[in-house]
């Protein structure tokens, strides 16, 4: 199948958008590369530090320099389910790497919190900045260069693109994600929506709420609602960064161990020294990028992508935007029915068929990149597989079924539940910001009504339970940017909102804050950029202003006349109860230095040309197909 017109565009576009940055960038990776890892360049003392607690024969291993040597960098705590399995990882994948005549050592460990504790919280203003911690952390592990591969072990919602981010920054190192796997089903999710929002109207005790919530977070492994964590897990595979249909194989299953050590044998094999070199800034390319965006849309991702590829993509010198998103949601069909856009958990979609389904179906319909690197070597097509059992204990893959198991959870591109992927583009004289319409109602997709302004999300829930919001209104949620609180999940209004949208009220909501990635029924324009510390016209937002959220035409107006508008002055909040307490003192620089929503909310730089002693193969420009670039690369290794 030909590649749709409209994805080639958007990629083309990309291409050209991303030049300096992305030769910049391979330029780096060219030289870090030739440079090589620098264990026989370190000193006799450095050298000893770095193997002194190994096993005596890990050491000689070490000592001999020509053995792979693979990091494991993990966001192991045992307050995340889904992170909780970690814990054991280490020892299965050193005696796994053992096998395969390498070692590996674990290099570090990165934060790693839970949304799902912190949501409505104040440390829920931490969250979105510790992807960049998280990034920085992993750099800190990858940094003593002892290392020939790496294993990332992260699921949830910073914690993957932070390590990717920081894995990006060690573009000549490969790199495998290591995936944990979801928990069991527990309670629906539709059950679980219900009770919830019956404790939001005071008719369910805290105890009742806190059974419901415990029968669905129930055990180890990822919470099984389509998140940004499980987003995460697709998105993955979709890049070629997981062994092939290893996000939701559950965990402390056989199946689960032996996916880990395949994943430790194969980071070995993609060494340098393993004859098979893929290294992961080769493999994170524009191509790659474009199909992370549609599988996105495909199975109906969380918003908060919207700001972590922008940031994963960045850190490889390649620029998009949410045009780029906008273009791709309206051709790409939506494959998928999983909660919130549905009622089905993501074991149920594992089983209907899983990520491989929908790889192949998109990439038959041409609206995915089959010519880009994996962790398998050259060609998307090796993912379209899924993962079994072996009767001597190792993985075995075969082809995903022809036929969806269940039409209800997962269809071919052919027979979509609809024919787009239900995220779009709204912009006016409001700004820019991101609508995900998937699970919405038809009939939702565009509000009128007057504004009620609040400067933090208790300032709304006190109006709620005082019964002021009785009536049609577009709650504006203002002062929820990086720049003025971190940008905070705003997940915890969601029950509030539905009650009133379910009692016959028209309501939507506009912030420059976020939602969760499990954003529901309600309508939301969110990540409104610019925001109000960087000069955003939600400050111009007065009470009673009427406010249009059409998500058909892509419209975010306030319906105010031009002179009244040009007229008024900046709103102004009392921000310091958010710098302080809950280490929020910390991350001041954060803060001041975050880009803005559109530019991924990130803290660090684009990559840029710098002067370098290190010669480079054939020269120091890496343009297209030129050596160095990524044409030149794919060539080199497929020769």
């Amino acid at each position: 199948m030909a590649l749709h017109p409209v994805v080639e565009q958007v990629t083309n576009r990309i291409i050209k958008r991303s030049r300096p940055s992305r030769a910049a960038y391979l330029a780096h990776l060219e030289a870090a590369r030739i440079q090589g890892v620098q264990r026989g360049a370190l000193s006799c003392t450095n050298l000893a530090h770095g193997f002194a607690a190994f096993p005596a024969n890990d050491k000689l291993k070490l000592k001999e320099y020509k053995k792979p040597s693979v990091a494991i960098v993990s966001s192991y705590n045992d307050m995340l389910s889904a992170h909780q399995p970690f814990e054991y990882y280490p020892q299965v994948i050193k005696e796994a790497v053992r096998e395969v005549d390498a070692v590996a050592q674990f290099a570090g460990g990165v934060p790693a919190m839970c949304d799902g504790v912190t949501q409505g919280q104040p440390g829920m203003e931490l969250s979105l900045f510790s992807r960049d911690t998280i990034a920085m952390a992993t750099a800190v592990a990858m940094s003593h260069n002892m290392f020939d591969a790496a294993l990332y072990l992260g699921i949830c919602d910073k914690i993957v693109p932070g390590l990717l981010i920081g894995a990006l920054h060690f573009g000549h190192i490969p790199g495998i994600f290591v995936p944990g796997g979801p928990m069991t089903s527990g309670i629906s999710n539709k059950e679980k929506a219900a009770v919830r929002q019956r404790y939001a109207k005071g008719e369910a005790t805290r105890e009742e709420l806190l059974e419901n919530e415990s029968a669905s977070y129930h055990g180890a492994g990822t919470c099984t609602f389509y998140g940004t964590a499980n987003s995460n897990q697709m998105l993955m595979e979709m890049m070629g960064l997981h062994l092939p249909g290893s996000a939701f194989i559950t965990p402390g299953t056989p199946l689960r161990d032996a996916l880990t050590k395949a994943a430790s044998h194969q980071a070995v094999k993609i060494s340098q020294q393993g004859g098979e070199y893929m290294p992961i800034g080769r493999i994170v390319d524009e191509k790659s990028i474009v199909n992370a965006i549609v599988a996105l849309h495909a199975t109906g991702g969380s918003t908060n992508h919207t700001l972590h590829l922008v940031a994963i993509a960045r850190a490889a010198g390649i620029v998009i935007d949410w045009n780029d998103f906008d273009e791709l949601s309206k051709v790409v069909p939506s494959l998928t029915r999983i909660y919130p856009n549905g009622e089905a958990d993501v074991n149920h979609f594992q089983a209907a068929g899983g990520p491989g389904f929908v790889i192949r179906e998109l990439l038959d319909a041409g609206l995915a990149h089959e010519d880009v690197n994996t962790i398998l070597g050259h060609g998307l097509r090796a993912h379209c597989r899924e993962p079994f059992l072996g009767e001597d204990g190792r993985v075995v893959w075969r082809d995903v079924p022809a036929q969806s198991g269940d039409e209800a959870v997962l269809r071919p591109a052919s027979n979509p539940f609809a024919n787009n992927g239900g995220m779009v583009l709204v912009q006016g004289n409001l700004g820019r910001a991101v609508m995900k319409i998937s699970a919405v109602k038809a009939e939702y997709h565009v509000v009128e009504a007057p504004a009620i302004t609040f400067d933090s999300q208790e300032a709304f829930m006190d109006a709620y339970k005082a019964g002021k919001l009785n009536r049609d209104f577009v709650a504006v949620i203002r002062f929820q940017g990086p720049r003025a609180n971190g940008m905070p999940e705003l997940h915890a209004l969601t029950p509030a909102l539905s009650n009133l949208q379910d009692a016959g009220y028209k309501v939507a909501m506009v912030t420059d804050g976020r939602m969760s990635g499990a954003s529901g029924k309600v309508p939301a324009a969110i990540h409104v950029s610019p925001e109000i510390l960087a000069g955003g016209p939600l400050g111009l937002v007065r009470d009673g202003d009427l406010i249009r959220v059409n998500a058909i035409t892509g419209e975010l107006d306030a319906l105010v006349p031009d002179e009244v508008w040009a007229g008024r002055s900046m709103a102004t909040a009392d921000l310091s109860k958010s710098h302080i307490g809950m280490g929020r003192e910390l991350f001041a620089m954060f803060r001041t230095h975050s880009s803005p929503a559109e530019q991924g909310a990130a803290t660090f730089p684009l990559p840029s040309p710098i002067e370098t002693t290190v010669p480079l193969h054939e020269g120091a420009h890496v343009e297209e197909g030129q050596p160095g670039s990524d044409e030149d690369f794919l060539f080199r290794t497929q020769k």
